[in-house]
């Protein structure tokens, strides 16, 4: 087996072991993370009805600023633009779902924004 199909099949196991035991509500929304090359993406979803409450991304906030900045601080940014968007929505607190990256840099940065704008992980 090439390195590569390995390197995706832990990939893989890492993110429905960690899947399997986070579930969001519509109190207590799930919060998942997607990070491409490029970009960040961030969504709050109620896995009761299966449907996404909030989502954003740094493509979104890249289009509204015009600012170049560090993806980790452009990670920071969403983390506080989805905490505003829940609190128009009266969530409070979240479950933070990392899928299988680790609990580093860009990921780390969306959970350390999110706290920051008030919301409970």
């Amino acid at each position: 087996m090439s390195n590569i199909k390995q390197i995706n099949e832990r990939k893989n196991r890492r993110r429905l072991r960690n899947r399997a035991k986070i579930f969001g509500t519509n109190k207590r929304p799930r919060l998942s993370v997607f990070r491409s090359n490029k970009y960040t993406y961030v969504q709050l979803i109620n896995d009761n009805t299966g449907k996404t409450l909030v989502s954003s991304s740094t493509f979104e906030l890249n289009k509204k600023t015009k600012k170049t900045d560090t993806k980790t601080n452009q990670a920071i940014a969403i983390g506080l633009l989805i905490a505003e968007k829940a609190k128009k929505l009266e969530i409070k607190e979240i479950v933070f779902n990392k899928g299988s990256y680790l609990y580093h840099g860009r990921v780390k940065a969306v959970a350390e924004g999110v706290k920051e704008g008030g919301l409970k992980i």
